[in-house]
């Protein structure tokens, strides 16, 4: 088995396929493919010979990825390519160019776009065999073990298959509730990556990204993984089994100083959580790591406490919007209220906040705009983020834009030439342009402030790293705030 993260846009930076929103970030971010990561993982645990290639993470164009491929793929008889809306085109034609050089391999593409656009993907083309839907991890695992005894892949869920000209959809595979099973990512990134190819701006530098849960409970209408892959059942690793992870890597990275626990919502069990921070206490990683999640505006003081104690640095929730009524359009599930007292808590706490806003979702207007900038810049976090929604498909926000007519067609338009994101909305009343400029406005207004750089001064004063991490996300985003 060969696992392929594509090549896309090499010419102009690394496009970080896995984050929630797929471009070549401003700042520089590389997420890890972890979803294919877990996937190959498995199938290695499972007995599978495998090998594996994040083309962004090189930089690799499509003729420096053939060269790595014709290399290591020996007897390969199937590939599975990671996808995303932005790169989906671009995509499919590198898995044709494989089919043709491996004829007789399997061309399987995964990942939320072709989960949410089956038909439509597989009719972009032809010589595409397939796709794992959903979570794919055992998918794979059953495709791979047919094609190797010659089965017939009927029985095989999750997989929608061509053959002798026609498309056939098996039922959905069921999703994984025994998390523990799979190996961790941080012992297939040791083997397998370097993590100083990849960069988070919120997290020092170098960091591991890893998964304790799939799934998200939270219904919100733009979110694309639970929507698409994992549905909103939050099924967990052992609290055990986590800290075990960790140890794994204070062990085995000496250069690595930061785990990113990537989780839609790593905090909704307060129980768990509880019981993850008092074994990270007693297997004394404080000492050697610090960690960062997302979590949700329903944090408390006590937990936030017990989560600094245990070496959290930084949480990152979804604030998304200033107007009440636009978080209740989206189904956030939260309120002024709440934000307001979370922000509050986590100064108490010494927790850093990373806060993420959002416009252009329904209901935004001009002046709804304003109110989320003078939230951003009362609740004024240690860092903040600024974008337009962009709405995948699969999505409730995806379906209400196309319903109304407010998305453009076609992919192409997700990302710009140079693969950063793009705005596809157009909102009555609120142009696409708009909702970009004042993106860019708010990211200056925020950053720009001396009040903010006296902030951030005195944090790296006392952190040296964090300065470090500061400076190095300011060189990739002050194009952005000075141009």
């Amino acid at each position: 088995m060969f696992f392929i993260n594509p090549p896309f846009k090499a010419e102009y930076g690394k496009f970080s396929r896995e984050s929630r929103s797929p471009a070549i970030t401003k700042s520089g971010a590389l997420y890890y493919p972890l979803w294919l990561i877990y996937a190959a993982a498995y199938a290695e645990k499972k007995g599978f010979d495998i090998a594996f290639l994040d083309a962004p993470a090189k930089q690799w164009d499509e003729n420096q990825s053939f060269a790595y491929i014709r290399e290591h793929a020996g007897e390969t008889g199937l590939f599975i390519l990671d996808t995303s809306t932005p790169s989906i085109e671009s995509d499919v034609r590198f898995g044709e160019k494989l089919k043709r050089q491996y004829p007789e391999a399997f061309i399987l593409l995964v990942g939320t776009h072709p989960s949410s656009t089956v038909l439509e993907t597989l009719e972009m083309g032809n010589q595409i065999d397939g796709v794992a839907r959903k979570e794919y991890d055992q998918t794979v695992l059953e495709l791979a073990g047919a094609l190797k005894s010659g089965d017939d892949l009927s029985g095989i869920r999750g997989l929608t298959y061509r053959k002798d000209g026609e498309i056939f959809q098996n039922e959905d595979v069921e999703y994984m509730t025994e998390l523990d099973e799979i190996p961790f990512a941080a012992e297939f990134i040791k083997k397998y990556l370097d993590p100083k190819d990849y960069f988070f701006a919120a997290a020092h530098y170098p960091s591991i990204q890893i998964f304790t849960g799939r799934g998200c409970p939270s219904r919100c209408t733009f979110c694309v993984y639970p929507q698409t892959m994992h549905g909103h059942q939050y099924r967990l690793r052992s609290p055990e089994n986590v800290v075990r992870e960790f140890q794994y890597i204070a062990e085995h990275f000496p250069d690595v100083k930061e785990v990113v626990i990537e989780d839609d919502t790593f905090t909704v069990n307060k129980k768990r959580v509880l019981e993850i921070c008092k074994l990270l206490c007693q297997a004394e990683i404080p000492k050697r790591l610090k960690w960062l999640c997302n979590a949700r505006v329903n944090l408390d003081l006590e937990t936030m406490k017990a989560m600094k104690r245990a070496g959290c640095r930084l949480i990152i929730p979804g604030i998304e919007s200033g107007s009440q009524e636009i978080l209740n359009n989206i189904k956030k599930g939260t309120t002024l209220e709440q934000i307001e007292q979370y922000v509050a808590n986590a100064k108490k706490a010494g927790l850093l906040v990373h806060a993420c806003y959002m416009v252009g979702n329904r209901g935004e207007t001009k002046e709804t705009m304003k109110k989320t900038l003078e939230l951003a810049l009362c609740l004024n976090t240690d860092t903040a983020q600024f974008f337009p929604l962009i709405p995948y498909p699969g999505t409730e926000a995806y379906q209400w834009a196309r319903e109304n007519g407010f998305i453009k067609e076609g992919y192409s338009h997700y990302c710009k030439e140079d693969g950063t994101h793009n705005c596809v909305l157009d909102l009555p009343g609120l142009s696409g342009k708009e909702m970009v400029d004042f993106c860019d406005y708010a990211r200056k207004k925020y950053y720009l402030r001396i009040r903010y750089i006296l902030h951030r001064l005195a944090v790296g004063l006392r952190d040296p790293e964090d300065l470090k991490r500061s400076l190095k996300a300011f060189g990739r985003l002050r194009k952005y705030l000075f141009g």
